[in-house]
């Protein structure tokens, strides 16, 4: 049986290299597609010490040409594409007062575009076999509309838009592709250290922290999985059900909590290099500084939701509170 290939951007460092990693051990060979040469090429010689075979593709996600061409070398040099994970991303944190335009520009290039450019390489290669996954990384529920993360989550919206119109495309075409969301918590990556930060303070993560290989773990789930997403952890359903029915309550929350989560209190040693234009240098793996209280893949508050899983559950719940609603009726006929 020929190896399958896998396609991830951002593989150079934080999530996307643990996802290299999970992926290979999977039995795939990687396609390793980032800005920083330097660190593809320490994730391509971590998978040599496994036995697994990769390309080096340096290049800027959002060059939707480069983004293709890559597709087609990887089909000629490595072999059929069967998944391709978009893990490439970079925002800009601040006030949306204090956001200028062409920083807001320059995230949604990288985070909405370069995902929407890594899916459509994708199809274009899938569908000569009608076959594949497309894995696209989303916020899990209980970041989505935090302040300060206007960027962020701008970008993550529109994703998940696209996402959900070209699903229905995809049936109706008859193509087995299947498009896959994962909606991650926070992550302990090295991110939170080189992300464009107008607020003046160091950022950290907000809520359950996990080491990046469990969001590679739930990538790899994501590359098997029928289901329309996958998520981490107990507390993204029910901040979902939370924003459904009490949204006014939630927002006064973040209005009143959102700032003081996601700032250390010490304030930032002046301005700090970041990657919203160009790679930060230097060497960096898939953790972040935030590991003594990260949750692990093997912590038993580590498991993962599928779409299908949830909307069973929910289901449940419903019949049940509907069957409780219909005895509690016919008991006060009765009396």
């Amino acid at each position: 049986m020929p190896t399958q290939i896998a396609v991830i951007t951002g593989a150079g460092a934080g999530i996307g290299r643990a996802a290299a990693r999970a992926l290979g051990r999977a039995g795939f060979d990687i396609a390793l597609l980032g800005r920083n040469e330097d660190r593809l090429k320490e994730t391509a010689e971590n998978l040599a010490k496994h036995s697994v075979r990769s390309l080096v593709i340096p290049l800027d996600v959002s060059d939707a040409k480069a983004v293709q061409d890559a597709a087609e070398r990887i089909e000629t040099e490595l072999g059929p594409i069967s998944v391709w994970a978009n893990c490439a991303g970079a925002t800009v944190v601040g006030q949306v007062s204090t956001l200028s335009a062409d920083d807001i520009r320059r995230a949604t290039e990288v985070t909405y575009l370069g995902s929407v450019n890594g899916t459509l390489a994708a199809l274009g290669v899938m569908r000569r076999r009608g076959q594949g996954a497309i894995i696209n990384l989303d916020l899990a529920p209980n970041l989505r509309g935090m302040p300060l993360q206007a960027a962020e989550n701008g970008a993550r919206s529109a994703l998940r838009g696209f996402c959900e119109s070209l699903r229905p495309e995809l049936r109706h075409d008859a193509d087995n592709i299947r498009v896959v969301m994962v909606d991650l918590p926070a992550i302990n990556t090295p991110h939170y250290g080189w992300t464009r930060n107008l607020t003046g303070k160091r950022l950290k993560p907000v809520g359950p922290v996990y080491e990046p290989e469990v969001a590679a773990e739930a990538i790899c789930r994501a590359a098997f999985s029928t289901s329309r997403s996958i998520s981490i952890g107990a507390t993204n359903s029910f901040a979902a059900l939370w924003h459904m029915i009490a949204p006014g309550c939630r927002e006064a929350r973040l209005a009143e909590k959102g700032y003081k989560a996601q700032m250390e209190h010490d304030w930032a040693e002046g301005p700090q290099p970041d990657d919203l234009y160009k790679s930060v240098p230097g060497s960096f793996g898939a953790q972040g500084p935030f590991n003594e209280h990260s949750r692990r893949v093997d912590s038993p508050l580590t498991f993962f939701v599928s779409s299908s899983l949830r909307a069973s559950i929910f289901g449940a719940l419903t019949a049940m509170s509907l069957t409780a609603l219909m005895a509690h009726i016919r008991n006060c006929r009765k009396s």
